[in-house]
């Protein structure tokens, strides 16, 4: 059984961009949480949160997680806070590798700063916002197989690591 490439780690990390890239290259399908939320409402993650809550939003990501965990052969990216539910880890290592894409507080800056429809990222100062949730965040990070600092890589980079890792895993 051919196993999953997960994607976690905080927003402006790379998962999306990066998850395509390595899908694209090893010949598999490319999963996007967010996107499968974003399809299933009929609105983006920016709405969903200030129309339904953040709570409302986390259930619908618990259950699409829990639906792509059962698949083989594919790349997930994760939206930033699936780490925060226990049971979306433990239901996306059954089939998967956890790969978290770790970055510095510049690099997040900059990958965030792109698109102002980050919902955690709407209100104050934005260095101190991004501050604050990595912090909260930190723990539930730690609980993956592979942890990849895409600080200073190219994207380029960062997928060449990401197949290395996959291909000794699954070999």
């Amino acid at each position: 059984m051919e196993k999953n490439i997960v994607l976690t780690g905080f927003m402006g990390t790379g998962k999306s961009t990066v998850g395509k890239s390595v899908a694209d290259k090893l010949g598999m399908q490319f999963i996007d949480i967010d996107h499968l939320v974003e399809q299933d409402q009929e609105m983006y993650i920016s709405e969903i949160f200030s129309l339904k809550g953040e709570a409302y939003f986390r259930e619908l990501e618990s259950k699409f997680v829990q639906k792509v965990s059962q698949y083989t052969n594919v790349v997930i990216a994760t939206g930033g806070g699936v780490v925060l539910n226990r049971d979306n880890i433990n239901n996306l290592k059954k089939n998967g590798i956890i790969i978290r894409l770790k970055a510095n507080i510049e690099t997040i800056l900059r990958n965030t700063s792109k698109n102002n429809t980050r919902p955690l990222l709407q209100n104050g100062d934005v260095r101190s916002r991004i501050e604050e949730i990595l912090k909260q965040r930190e723990k539930y990070y730690q609980n993956n197989h592979y942890e990849i600092d895409v600080s200073f890589l190219t994207i380029e980079q960062v997928v060449s690591e990401i197949i290395k890792i996959y291909q000794q895993y699954s070999g």
